[in-house]
C-alpha cells in the first residue's frame, strides 16, 4: 500500500478519506490529486455511504499545501492540464453528499483550499490556516481567491492573501473560516458524531439541500429561489418524504432509505 496516498475507510454510512503522506505533511502531489478525485467518485456511487469525512494522516497536518519540489520544473501548460483533469478542489463541492473536513493540523495553500471546498470544517485547536502562495511569488490556484472571501469577507481575505500569514484555529473560527474548534484528542470523535447524525437524515433531501445551497455562489437570488422551489417539489416525490412524515405522526424514529 506504499503507493496508496489516499485511504478510504467505511463505517456504517460514513466514509473517511485520509490523505496519506504524513512524512510530507500530506502535501498535494499528482498522485494525491488523482486518487482523491477517484475516491470521491467511487463513494458517490456507493448508496451505503451517506456522508464523507476528509482528513490528513498523522498529527501535524491536514494538508500543508502543494508539493513544492514537484512544482519546481512544472510548465504552465502542465499545471493547467493537471488542475483541469484531476479537479481536486472541485471534487468535494460537486460531491453529491455531505462532506466534512476534519482539520487536524496545518491547512495551508492547497490544504486550506481543499478544506474550504468541503461543506463543513471542524478544526483541532492545533490547526493553522493560511494561503502562503505570495511568499513563493505566486497566487492561490485552487479557489483561494474565490472561496475565502465568501467565507471571511473581502477585507480579511485580502489580508490573508496579501500577507500569506497563518492564523490559528481560534482566529479561523472568529473569521468564519471554520465552523467548530475542538481539542485535538476529540477531533475525530466529534466529526464522526456529526457525520453520524447527518447520515441518519434522508439521503435524498440531503442531496437536494446541497444542490440548492451550491447555487448561492453561482446564481442570482431569484434563480436560486426558483431552484429551491423546484427541488422542494421534487423531494415530495420521494419515499423518504413519506417515511419522515409517517414517522413524525407515529412518534417514532424515521428509517430513511434514500429513495
Amino acid at each position: 500500500m506504499a503507493d496508496q496516498v489516499v485511504l478510504v475507510a467505511i463505517d456504517g454510512h460514513v466514509a473517511t478519506v485520509t490523505i496519506n503522506r504524513p512524512d510530507k505533511l500530506n502535501a498535494l502531489n499528482k498522485d494525491v490529486r488523482e486518487q482523491f478525485v477517484a475516491a470521491l467518485a467511487d463513494l458517490e456511487t456507493n448508496d451505503d455511504v451517506r456522508v464523507a469525512i476528509v482528513t490528513g494522516a498523522g498529527e501535524k497536518a491536514f494538508v500543508a499545501g502543494a508539493d513544492i519540489p514537484e512544482m519546481k520544473d512544472v510548465t504552465a501548460y502542465e499545471e493547467f492540464r493537471v488542475a483541469k483533469h484531476f479537479g481536486i478542489f472541485e471534487a468535494p463541492e460537486r460531491f453529491n453528499k455531505p462532506i466534512i473536513a476534519a482539520i487536524n493540523g496545518f491547512a495551508l495553500g492547497g490544504g486550506c483550499e481543499l478544506a474550504m471546498a468541503c461543506d463543513i470544517r471542524i478544526a483541532s485547536e492545533k490547526a493553522k490556516f493560511g494561503q502562503p502562495e505570495i511568499a513563493l511569488g505566486i497566487m492561490p490556484g485552487g479557489g483561494g481567491t474565490q472561496r475565502l472571501p465568501r467565507l471571511v469577507g473581502l477585507g480579511a481575505a485580502y489580508k490573508l492573501l496579501y500577507t500569506g500569514d497563518m492564523v490559528k484555529a481560534d482566529e479561523a473560527l472568529r473569521l468564519g473560516l471554520v465552523d467548530e474548534v475542538v481539542p485535538p484528542e476529540q477531533l475525530m470523535d466529534r466529526v464522526k458524531e456529526l457525520a453520524g447524525a447527518i447520515a441518519e437524515k434522508s439521503p435524498a433531501a440531503l442531496q437536494f439541500i446541497k444542490e440548492a445551497v451550491r447555487a448561492t455562489t453561482r446564481a442570482p437570488l431569484d434563480e436560486g429561489l426558483r431552484l429551491e422551489t423546484t427541488l422542494f417539489g421534487l423531494v415530495f416525490s420521494t419515499e423518504d418524504k413519506d417515511e419522515g412524515v409517517n414517522a413524525f405522526l407515529e412518534k417514532r424514529k424515521a428509517d430513511f432509505k434514500g429513495r
